[in-house]
């Protein structure tokens, strides 16, 4: 297939609104524009993100992000051949305002309007950057997500382990404000880690003692807890390196459950026979290099091919959308203009449901 496809790009599933315009000739994707505008400074006086805020900004942005895509891909709308959004899972309200948007878009150009499950496009986005063949190992994990995917295709999701409780990008936000550090918490975290001692607090390692793939990682923000409260009692206040050593051991504490968890992941994964077996990782804690360098040593314990996107692309994107988008409709898949916003959407929907976040949280 050596078709030439252009497509614009909308997310806004919850505090990044972006556009982007990618082109996909044949099989090679080239990402033309990629515009995000973040509301960090909107949502860091209440230490997380409001909803109602960030449907607002999203309201506001969208056309400007959208405009800002086409200025720098040098395209105008009549270049296109196909409008894709992000339908959900996420913030109703943010889901809503990109949908409005796209249709608009689509309604006053006669473009065709795709749908995109958000975690689709992060599931297909070591398509977009590594080009990685059918099927591979996936980790999604991110802020509101945590689960291990085999991506056999476009639309060919299997689950097979999730957390049963908060995220690991949720964890590591609510380390950050438990301990005093800005927001987004996952990279303030980070940087403290570096300049701690992984081994000084004792930190549990849930479920592995069970066997599958399925994590928890509420319990370690309880441990968190307990230790902080233990460090300021004998120091009279919470001592600069014992913050970060804090931050060391949590952070070692999830990449070990992460590490372990991939390798019965790819074992599972393994018994496909893939003829190129490979394992990427996808979502904005992908972005943690002490999980990524965990997750290589997995990969290559196996002799598999390791996948991490480029940072820009770990986080929410609509490069990603459009490129999920595009893979609808070589398919044949349209959307009219009674596409709906989804607070739910599970890729997988023979899995059963997870419980906690990926059952009830905010993009669950």
């Amino acid at each position: 297939m050596t078709q030439s496809l252009t497509f614009l790009g909308i997310e806004s599933s919850c505090d990044d609104t972006a556009a982007a315009i990618v082109r996909l000739t044949g099989e090679v994707p080239e990402i033309l524009a990629s515009v995000v505008a973040g509301q960090f400074e909107l949502h860091a006086p209440y230490g997380g993100v409001v909803p109602e805020i960030a449907a607002r900004a999203h309201a506001e942005k969208l056309d400007l992000c959208v405009e800002e895509a086409l200025a720098v891909s040098g395209l105008g709308l009549a270049d296109l051949d196909g409008v894709a959004v992000t339908a959900g899972p996420g913030l109703i309200g943010g889901v809503m305002s990109g949908v409005m948007c796209a249709k608009g878009i689509a309604a006053g150009t006669g473009l065709p309007l795709v749908g995109v499950n958000h975690l689709a496009g992060h599931a297909l986005t070591p398509r977009l950057t590594d080009g990685l063949d059918y099927p591979y190992l996936l980790l999604l994990v991110s802020g509101g997500h945590c689960q291990f995917l085999i991506v056999g295709g476009p639309e060919d999701f299997t689950r097979i382990g999730g957390t049963i409780d908060d995220a690991p990008g949720e964890a590591f936000d609510k380390t950050a404000k438990i301990l005093g550090l800005p927001q987004p918490g996952g990279p303030a975290v980070e940087a403290e880690a570096r300049q701690g001692d992984a081994k000084r607090f004792h930190f549990p390692r849930p479920l592995l003692d069970r066997p599958g793939c399925d994590m928890s990682f509420s319990g370690l923000k309880t441990a968190l807890v307990r230790a902080r409260d233990a460090a300021m009692a004998e120091a009279g206040g919470l001592l600069r390196q014992d913050r970060a050593d804090l931050c060391a051991g949590f952070q070692s504490a999830v990449a070990d459950v992460l590490a372990e968890k991939a390798r019965r992941a790819m074992r599972l994964y393994m018994e496909r026979n893939p003829v190129r077996p490979a394992i990427a990782v996808a979502g904005g804690v992908a972005a943690n290099t002490a999980i990524r360098t965990r997750l290589q040593g997995v990969a290559a314990e196996f002799g598999a091919e390791f996948a991490a996107p480029p940072l820009k692309l770990c986080t929410d994107n609509a490069a990603m959308i459009a490129f999920a988008g595009m893979q609808r409709f070589r398919r044949g898949e349209r959307d009219g203009m009674d596409l709906t916003a989804r607070p739910r959407w599970p890729l997988d929907d023979h899995a059963p449901a997870m419980l906690g976040s990926g059952k009830k949280g905010a993009k669950a």
